[in-house]
């Protein structure tokens, strides 16, 4: 590589880092906004939170079997899990000659879980407080972090799946992730730590992150000078199969 190539990669490198800083505060300044929903988390309870919690806390109670399955749903598919899979598949990105993308990757999940993070201290609200609970977690309640990391993490590692897939594959993909994010969000009201307005603000939070991300992203093609892409259907980079493809050669 000359130091001509070198000087235009460092600058690219520059460019792209940029662009994810200016995209990650831009969805900090979307919390202007967004903070209505704080405004409603700090009063008192709505008829919808407080009318769901008391109905699948009963169900709960009378179905022992189905909460099981419930805490190991949530468990299996928490934000640990969802962090350990983005890392690793990162790792592996870097193995195969693609360190923008795994730098996304990596900022997309941790821009959006210290959001999510930032929003609990803010907001400081209480769990839910039901008798005779059936599950317990620590922490504040507004937004879920459960909600905001399988958003992110399902999100991430879609986008970076769907070069690799044919177009039915696609919709297959988006099919398991919005699953993956509902039913996540459900065990969190379901078991009684989340209010409904917790689990939709996770989410909606998450959708911002991944979306404003992958939108710099773009941009900072576009300024490489490569084609237009629609990340939704065609990933956040469509050129790592023939970068992989290159490297492993």
């Amino acid at each position: 590589m000359t130091l001509h190539q070198r000087k235009a990669r460092a600058d690219g490198d520059s460019r792209l880092g940029l662009r994810l800083t200016l995209a990650s505060l831009a969805v900090a300044l979307v919390m202007v906004p967004f903070g209505l929903l704080l405004v409603v988390a700090k009063m008192p309870l709505n008829g919808l939170d407080a009318g769901v919690a008391a109905d699948l806390h009963e169900y709960a109670l009378a179905h022992p079997g189905v909460t099981r399955l419930l805490i190991v749903w949530t468990d299996l598919f928490g934000p640990w899990p969802w962090r350990i899979a983005v890392i690793a598949y990162a790792a592996w990105l870097l193995y195969k000659g693609a360190p923008r993308l795994a730098v996304w990757a990596v900022t997309t999940v941790t821009v959006g879980g210290l959001l999510g993070l930032a929003l609990k201290i803010v907001v400081a609200r209480a769990r839910p407080h039901l008798p005779d609970p059936v599950a317990l977690a620590p922490g504040d309640s507004f937004p879920s972090g459960h909600a905001v990391n399988v958003t992110l993490g399902a999100g991430v590692v879609v986008l970076l799946l769907l070069p690799h897939l044919p177009r039915w594959g696609r919709w297959v993909a988006w099919s398991v992730a919005w699953f993956l994010v509902l039913s996540v969000g459900y065990t969190r009201i379901a078991l009684g730590v989340h209010w409904v307005s917790d689990v939709v603000a996770g989410i909606v939070l998450g959708v911002a992150v991944v979306a404003a991300t992958a939108a710099g992203f773009e941009t900072w093609r576009r300024e490489e000078g490569r084609r237009p892409v629609s990340p939704l259907t065609e990933g956040v980079e469509p050129e790592q199969v023939k970068v992989t493809h290159d490297h492993k050669n």
